[in-house]
């Protein structure tokens, strides 16, 4: 009962959307209806800036964070934590205030690993700047770290390793359209300044 609660909690601070919310106060376009049309912090990025793409980034962090931490100190469970992730997670993606369309999730992603340890955090930071800073692709360096998150976690923490698994298929799900346009050579990348009309909306 405790965990169902925790998942319902973890959805719903997930369902607020800190990129609608931060762009209207900043006074910018819908993160929805500009750029790639994903709320997210890359695209407030591209439309307004690194402040307004900080505030979101830290915010959606701690949407994953707060309520994984919260669960892991009432002592639940290994899977019903990552339960609690995912729950996160899918409100980032299908947000309840907002129409059920929302970004990627993989800031909230992070932030739900946080609680693992900060050495995992720092392996996947440092595995992200790397492939952005080789490739400047944002979507391949979240793809890349999310995919080797189980094994720093096994290496790190074994007990969470197929908790993390869970994160990794739904955020790999979730890209399935920016790996088609790496394939194919159109994906947008960090940095590169382009015309409205030339930035694919990310569905």
């Amino acid at each position: 009962m405790l965990a169902a609660l925790m998942c319902i909690f973890a959805y719903l601070l997930g369902s607020v959307s800190s990129a609608v919310l931060i762009c209207h106060l900043f006074a910018l376009p819908d993160p929805r209806q500009a750029g790639s049309k994903n709320p997210g912090a890359t695209n407030v990025l591209r439309i307004g800036g690194k402040l307004p793409a900080i505030l979101v980034l830290v915010f959606d962090i701690l949407k994953g964070t707060i309520p994984v931490w919260s669960a892991y100190f009432m002592d639940i469970d290994p899977i019903h934590l990552g339960l609690v992730a995912v729950a996160a997670c899918l409100g980032h993606i299908y947000p309840l205030f907002f129409g059920f369309k929302g970004g990627k999730a993989v800031a909230t992603a992070f932030g739900a690993l946080l609680p693992i340890g900060l050495s995992l955090g720092g392996l996947l930071i440092l595995t992200w700047a790397c492939i952005v800073a080789l490739t400047r692709y944002s979507s391949l360096a979240a793809l890349v770290t999310v995919s080797l998150a189980p094994l720093y976690t096994w290496w790190i923490k074994p007990l969470y390793t197929e908790p993390v698994l869970f994160l990794t298929v739904l955020i790999i799900f979730r890209h399935r359209t920016n790996i088609m346009r790496l394939l194919k050579g159109k994906e947008p990348k960090v940095g590169k300044k382009k015309e409205k009309e030339e930035i694919a909306p990310e569905k």
